[in-house]
């Protein structure tokens, strides 16, 4: 989740009286923005290994999957499930994976030659069945089918939505604040509505 800006508002917000509703400051100072990494285990709800930061470069992003996979190295096999984002296919991600793998194979190089050659060919390589790290990516315009997203909705409605923060630090303290928060007691997992029947005929 990119672009999380924090924003302070100027003044206080007017508190809730018998027959108003609170009312909100609309001038506010701009501290500039973090950027959340994080990843949603489906089996629990919980949110697994939540980084934030000033940055999403693809060693970040790399960071980020290890520490996933270092958070249970008995796990037998791992189904990483993202987009299409291009940090989530990068040289970094396939090297990281190859070590993790075991695999002690030339990669090439990018944008010349082998596994890293190209988007395409380090997506097939992350993509290969038959690693204990397997990633799977959604279809362009198909976020909904990627669980994180929800879960940014709710950060988004219960924190972000309406609150003031003095600071970055202030912004980045209070998000991992809440994601502590909703691990202990909020977290579940998402109960699929919909039924697999045509939206449209």
């Amino acid at each position: 989740m990119t672009g999380i800006q924090a924003t302070e508002r100027i003044e206080k917000d007017l508190a809730i009286r018998p027959g108003k509703v609170e009312r909100r400051e609309f001038e506010y100072v701009r501290h500039g923005t973090q950027s959340l990494i994080a990843s949603f285990d489906i089996a629990t709800g919980q949110i697994i290994e939540p980084s934030c930061g000033d940055t999403r470069t693809e060693e970040d992003f790399a960071e980020h999957i290890r520490k996933v996979i270092e958070s249970d190295p008995n796990a037998p096999k791992w189904h990483l499930i993202m987009d299409c984002l291009n940090t989530h296919q990068s040289e970094s991600l396939v090297r990281l994976i190859a070590e993790k793998e075991g695999l002690n194979l030339d990669l090439g190089i990018k944008g010349e030659s082998g596994v890293l050659k190209s988007m395409k060919s380090r997506a097939e390589f992350l993509k290969n069945p038959d690693h204990r790290i397997v990633f799977h990516y959604t279809p362009k315009h198909s976020s909904w089918l990627n669980q994180i997203e929800i879960w940014f909705s709710i950060l988004v409605r219960k924190l972000l939505k309406r609150a003031s923060f003095k600071s970055k630090a202030d912004l980045k303290t209070r998000i991992l604040e809440f994601i502590d928060y909703f691990n202990k007691t909020m977290a579940k997992p998402f109960k699929w509505t919909y039924k697999g029947k045509a939206l449209a005929i």
